[in-house]
């Protein structure tokens, strides 16, 4: 069988991964968070029943020597990594914490991974907001341009990365992913939101109007290719997914108020930008086309109609949940 450990499982793009590999009999697999494994609300892997998952609880900051020994007795031929602080606007309140997960944990992971020679392939998921403000053609060659401190703090630890491909061959893969969505995902995103204060009679908030783009990829898309990258990427190379061309985030919650049968302009309000905004995110995904034969397959009004229907099913459960980020340090 193919062995998998999957770091930042209890993510909602770690779950929608491991979901996937659980389509495939052959793929065994182990999550690991620092948190107790979430309900099956959020993780659509737990809707199934298969012996080919185990999970643990396992914090990168506090539990390093534990998760080495998991790995040692597992042999995993591939890690993929999710774990990360990804929240932007508290990284500004707590910048320490964001680099301690996001550089010093991962630098001391990707240590002890170097000389296990199990170790078949390493998937680093990163972000394009290393970029900065992304518009144009923006490939993987960009520079790093970081407005952030979460966005610093993710540059850093793919640049420690790199050394390691460079002095070691470490069989780095690292991914950088537009903006995913899709049902099971956490309820203070703007899509899930949107829907959750359209049903409940809220006002929702559009920071700075609205304005900013963003390219957004359903999260079945995005581990389809995480996982073409993670069997058959080129070690030491960076690919990015993301669909063609992105959307203004007002024009996205309009077209939720559409579905929903909702007056956008009733429903929504103008506050302040969030500090550090860049105007945009739209990246070139002609690398990940061509060497691994990919390309999104879900489009954005079928992907909210599936998110819609999700809140609907889900809605006395969702009540019961929190809707704002609570950062866990």
């Amino acid at each position: 069988m193919r062995k998998i450990l999957v770091i930042g499982s209890n993510s909602f793009s770690g779950g929608g991964f491991v979901d996937l590999l659980l389509d495939d009999p052959e793929n065994h697999v182990i999550g690991c968070s620092r948190s107790p494994e979430k309900k099956r609300l959020f993780l659509a892997y737990k809707w199934r029943s298969s012996p080919n998952f185990d999970f643990f609880q396992i914090d990168l900051n506090k539990d390093l020597p534990e998760l080495i020994s998991i790995l040692d007795s597992f042999k995993p031929e591939y890690i993929v990594n999710f774990a990360a602080q990804s929240e932007v606007h508290p990284s500004w309140e707590n910048p320490g914490q964001w680099f301690q997960t996001n550089a010093v944990a991962l630098a001391e992971l990707a240590n002890a991974l170097k000389g296990r020679h199990y170790l078949k392939r390493y998937v680093h998921i990163s972000t394009p907001e290393v970029y900065g403000s992304c518009e144009g053609v923006v490939t993987e060659t960009a520079p790093l341009n970081p407005s952030t401190p979460y966005a610093a703090s993710k540059a850093a630890g793919d640049l420690l990365l790199f050394t390691l491909v460079k002095n070691f061959d470490f069989p780095l893969i690292l991914i950088r992913a537009t903006n995913v969505y899709g049902a099971r995902q956490q309820l203070f995103k703007i899509i899930p939101r949107s829907i959750i204060y359209l049903k409940s009679g809220r006002t929702i908030q559009l920071h700075g109007g609205g304005v900013a783009v963003k390219s957004y990829i359903h999260i079945r898309d995005v581990s389809r290719g995480e996982m073409l990258a993670m069997l058959g990427g080129q070690p030491g190379e960076i690919y990015h997914l993301s669909p063609v061309g992105g959307d203004v985030i007002k024009d996205i919650v309009k077209r939720i108020c559409e579905l929903m049968d909702k007056d956008f302009a009733k429903s929504t309000t103008t506050i302040d930008e969030r500090l550090g905004q860049d105007s945009a995110y739209v990246i070139d995904s002609t690398k990940a086309y061509k060497e691994l034969g990919w390309s999104p397959k879900i489009n954005l009004a079928d992907g909210l109609k599936s998110t819609i229907s999700w809140v609907e099913t889900e809605w006395e459960q969702i009540q019961k949940e929190p809707l704002e980020y609570l950062h866990k340090a």
